[in-house]
């Protein structure tokens, strides 16, 4: 059972519980470009109490140094260290994982972003934003010329897939040998600023159906994610909360890696999914409408 928070006290004992706060963004911190109402205080209200505060999101869209330029945009404080985004843990399972030898190569189904984090950890790639591979133009196998340095297909959310990326990204899986299927993330959808959007895990919808065989997901709430984390950052798991709006991908997360949990309800869950007539079997340990209640807390 969840408990359910309500009162300043609430807010203020949680608050005095944890030291390390992670934090989901796009749903929990903001939509879009608009920031959650509150947000921004509850960050400087932790900061100021000495918590460590992260940001664990599965947007494989932005490297983490884009993706501070968007903190920094919204006028949110964020420091590239604090960020764990899918692009950048992808990356390093790549990297320091499964130790892709260098002359190997990754096919991307992907943006800038997943491509920036792939660079900056010595991973070679091909696909992405190639505007080859961008093309409306129909796609044929003759034309086609197998690279057999490909060792594996990474695919992220990316707003320009087309039937070119899957029938490339196809051929590598099932014409290289041992070549592996990941995912950045399976989120099935993404809160935009103005409605929700496919998300990564529908972007890799159709080579899954093709192969008739699962990916290697590297986000939320795959352990692979806290791994990365967990390199980087020495917490107390007994004394570390995951705040998310999302069960089956934050809240799992938090429950996998051992650490506590906090519902918000701004982003893809609402409040049947927990008190409904058929209510997920991913129970949060606590929940509150928005991360803006924390303020109450700011009193004591």
């Amino acid at each position: 059972m969840s408990t359910r928070l309500s009162s300043a006290e609430d807010y203020a004992s949680l608050i005095d519980k944890y030291d390390t706060w992670m934090f989901d963004c796009d749903g929990v911190l903001w939509h879009g470009d608009r920031l959650i109402d509150g947000a921004v205080d509850v960050l400087r209200l932790l900061r100021d109490r000495k918590k460590s505060v992260l940001f664990v999101t599965n947007n494989a869209t932005k490297s983490r140094k884009s993706y501070k330029g968007k903190f920094d945009q919204l006028g949110v404080e964020a420091h590239v260290d604090e960020i764990y985004g899918s692009a950048y843990a992808a990356a390093v399972y790549l990297s320091s994982v499964i130790k892709l030898p260098k002359d190997k190569k990754v096919y991307v189904i992907g943006m800038a972003g997943l491509e920036e984090e792939l660079r900056d950890e010595g991973v070679s790639y091909l696909g992405g934003t190639d505007p080859a591979d961008r093309t409306l133009e129909p796609f044929s196998l003759a034309n086609f010329v197998l690279d057999e340095s490909v060792a594996a297909v990474l695919c992220g959310l990316d707003t320009t897939i087309n039937y070119t990326k899957l029938s490339k990204a196809f051929q590598y899986l099932t014409r290289n040998p041992g070549c592996q299927f990941l995912v950045t993330n399976e989120d099935s959808t993404y809160p935009s600023a103005d409605g929700l959007l496919p998300g990564a895990g529908a972007v890799s919808a159709p080579l899954r159906f093709a192969l008739g065989k699962d990916p290697v997901s590297i986000g939320k709430p795959a352990s692979t994610m806290l791994d990365c984390i967990k390199a980087k950052v020495n917490y107390d798991t007994k004394r570390t909360i995951m705040v998310g709006d999302r069960l089956n991908t934050d809240i799992l997360f938090g429950k996998n890696g051992g650490i506590s949990t906090l519902l918000v309800l701004t982003g893809i869950t609402v409040e049947d999914d927990i008190t409904g007539p058929n209510p997920s079997s991913i129970i949060p340990d606590y929940v509150t409408q928005s991360v803006g209640d924390l303020n109450k807390a700011a009193k004591y």
